[in-house]
């Protein structure tokens, strides 16, 4: 087993003892995400310009994700109002259901920076880090998460469970959602009407239709932990 996996299993083990992580309704994101595309923030960096062009650089990655038949999910590290870091998902091509597109980035950063550039690091992300993934970036101090819809049935920063704030372990980090959250879902519906060829037993979706329609009664789509598979 790599040593990243092997820190990862000792980290969510760790979490397990604590009991923290059932904490499944109270600390959830300290800024609640909107029903809307717009960033809904508690403090003036709501009106930062910037939020939108990073997170538009995160929803083109996703877009070439979506291209090549990936899962649809990108996302950008930024450090002092440069991207230090890219990333997409690539579980599909890879069948490693670790290749999300969080550890895709930090991989890509650390060739060029050292790890504590990560404490003055925010990621932008088309879609709520899931469990895995939320973990990866405390172990790394990441410093802000802005995500684009919640991952309601993986999601690690709020959506299920709360690892960015768990104080049993490694520093908190704060998490902002809603940001261009529409684009987002219309991303994941695109992907989930495609066939999947690789998933072991195919669902026939060539008579699926794209529902476009988004209001603020929508739930976000839901998005697996690993390579999809249905």
């Amino acid at each position: 087993m790599l040593y990243r996996e092997r820190s990862l299993f000792w980290h969510l083990n760790r979490l397990n003892t604590s009991r923290r992580v059932r904490r499944m309704t109270t600390g959830r994101l300290q800024a609640k995400p909107s029903r809307s595309s717009a960033l809904t923030m508690a403090d003036t960096s709501a009106d930062d310009p910037a939020h939108e062009q990073f997170m538009r650089e995160a929803l083109q990655m996703a877009e070439q994700a979506l291209a090549i038949g990936e899962t649809p999910v990108g996302c950008v590290l930024v450090h002092d109002g440069k991207v230090i870091g890219r990333g997409m998902n690539d579980t599909n091509r890879s069948l490693n259901g670790t290749r999300h597109a969080e550890f895709l980035a930090i991989e890509e950063a650390l060739r060029s920076y050292p790890r504590s550039i990560f404490r003055t690091t925010d990621l932008y992300v088309t879609v709520e880090p899931c469990i895995m993934c939320a973990s990866l970036l405390r172990q790394n101090y990441i410093r802000r998460v802005f995500f684009g819809c919640v991952n309601d049935r993986f999601g690690g920063t709020g959506g299920v469970l709360n690892l960015h704030s768990d104080r049993a372990i490694d520093p908190p980090y704060t998490v902002y959602g809603g940001i261009f959250r529409n684009e987002a879902i219309m991303l994941l519906r695109r992907f989930y009407i495609q066939e999947n060829e690789k998933a072991p037993n195919p669902r026939p979706k060539s008579n699926r239709e794209l529902k476009r329609k988004l209001d603020d009664a929508d739930e976000p789509t839901s998005l697996a932990p690993s390579f999809q598979t249905a």
